[in-house]
């Protein structure tokens, strides 16, 4: 029997699960993926918010300005890369400029520290490629980058080495109450808890259903993304936004922690919630926005485009609480933008939820608030570069030549706890594959070092989630796979 039961391996269930790994509570987190990380959590801007979008008085405003002003240390603690860069909100016109006004207001209201209203001259100061449309901004230098999956994977390494499990493969298909605890179904056995966290993202409202009446329903929204060299990484030094309209918040440009630069996102709303494809009328829709910034821009450096999936609900503000209907039994839904950045303080509002339930909750005395540094080395000294591959000759092989990553470097995100066992799991971790060729060439090198460090035959080795397979032989009598492998 565990105390509670976390559904969902995301970035708000992984930081859920690392905050209730500091006290004693035995915690399991549930993940219907071979991974974590594996939803919205690898598809999305990257931005840590500075919090003037959302409304006053809303969960999404305190949870975004409370989120934002953790991550300088969550990030050190967790080896996680993290830089403040700033954002802009740009304006082209006077009625633009209105609109930053209300922002600004707002973002005060909110609490939002250092914000600024620009000039055209003090922007294109700052941002010199930007289109010469440009009459003011809103600048907020607390907004920042970060590496989401890296975040959330590192998370859920921390709270494993601090007594969390981790379930994967565990897709919850029933959830029954019984009188002081619920037994949480997979499609392969079953769980037992005295409190379940629902963190579910665009399932929320399934998961939701298994044990209250509807209250909610989640609604997916898709967002195509385009990523493109670090030839073009230094476009812009700020995050850009354009001037916020009934449509939304518009297509945005920023560069990335790694150095790249990220267009995106589309916006629509999708009826099938494992949708991941691209589209040509998305790849339309952002170049015929990105003229709206940037007057020149080289479309011929993208590498790679992607979509992700961001969960709604209608009353378009977090869903953080306990149900009137099932005790313990906790929602957190509805996590859309800026769910990243909220992330810190949605986890120290469940904890204030479980508490006023349980009653005071006693800390670990071995809570260990880091874990093992990651190397990059590339980043390295010449000298610390030497001594580590003296220690391991591993480190002096290079596999992936596009991001310069090294044998050593792949072996050791595999061997972490929460540690890789798919090739997509191994580029979140250590960006194999991340680079202009995206994998053409040390993919199969990756397969291999899999292989050896999972004791694994190649053609078992998986791209991404279940079923994934890259390499196929014939089954011949001597073989003994499963009906799965065929």
């Amino acid at each position: 029997m565990f105390d509670v039961a976390i559904i969902g391996a995301g970035i708000v269930g992984t930081m859920i699960s690392r905050e209730l790994s500091k006290y004693k509570l035995d915690v399991i987190l549930l993940e219907k993926d071979n991974d974590v990380a594996n939803g919205t959590t690898k598809a999305n801007s990257a931005i840590i918010h500075a919090g003037y979008d959302a409304s006053v008085g809303t969960i999404k405003a305190k949870t975004n300005v409370e989120g934002n002003a953790m991550f300088d240390k969550l990030c050190e603690d967790l080896s996680v890369p993290f830089k403040r860069i700033g954002s802009l909100v740009i304006a082209k016109c006077e009625e633009e400029k209105k609109i930053l006004q209300e922002l600004y207001k707002r973002g005060k209201q909110n609490g939002v520290a250092e914000m600024k209203l620009l000039t055209k001259e003090e922007v294109r100061q700052m941002e010199p490629n930007l289109t010469e449309k440009i009459e003011g901004a809103l600048y907020a230098p607390t907004a920042g980058i970060v590496g989401p999956w890296e975040l959330a994977i590192a998370l859920a390494e921390n709270a494993v080495e601090n007594g969390v499990e981790l379930k994967l493969n565990s897709k919850v298909t029933n959830i029954v109450k019984h009188d002081g605890f619920y037994r949480i179904f997979s499609d392969k056995d079953y769980v037992e808890a005295k409190y379940v966290i629902n963190c579910a993202g665009v399932y929320a409202d399934k998961i939701n259903n298994m044990v209250n009446s509807e209250g909610f329903e989640i609604m997916a929204n898709s967002g195509e993304y385009q990523l493109y060299d670090k030839n073009v990484g230094k476009l812009s030094n700020s995050i850009i936004f354009q001037c916020p309209s009934p449509k939304g918040k518009g297509v945005l440009a920023l560069p990335t922690v790694h150095g790249n630069f990220m267009i995106g996102p589309t916006s629509e709303y999708v009826s099938d919630k494992e949708s991941k494809k691209t589209t040509r009328e998305g790849m339309d829709l952002l170049y015929e926005n990105i003229k709206e910034l940037f007057s020149e821009f080289p479309y011929d450096q993208i590498i790679t485009s992607f979509m992700g999936l961001r969960a709604k609900v209608e009353s378009q503000d977090f869903i953080i609480e306990e149900t009137n209907e099932s005790s313990r039994f906790i929602n957190v839904a509805g996590i859309d933008s800026p769910g990243l950045t909220a992330a810190p303080a949605i986890a120290k509002l469940v904890l204030k939820i479980l508490k006023n339930s349980i009653g005071e909750l006693k800390l670990k005395e071995s809570f260990a608030s880091t874990r093992r540094e990651v190397k990059h080395f590339m980043e390295l000294s010449e000298k610390e570069q030497s001594e580590l591959i003296e220690k391991d000759k591993s480190y002096g092989k290079i596999i992936c030549r596009c991001e310069n990553i090294t044998e050593g470097e792949i072996i050791d995100v595999i061997k972490r706890k929460a540690g890789a066992t798919t090739v997509d799991g191994v580029k979140r971790r250590a960006r194999p594959g991340s680079g202009r060729c995206q994998g053409g060439f040390c993919s199969p090198r990756v397969m291999e070092i899999l292989a050896r460090e999972l004791n694994v035959e190649m053609d078992e080795i998986l791209k991404g989630n279940k079923g994934s397979y890259i390499l196929m032989r014939r089954k011949t009598e001597n073989d003994h796979w499963s009906e799965d492998n065929e």
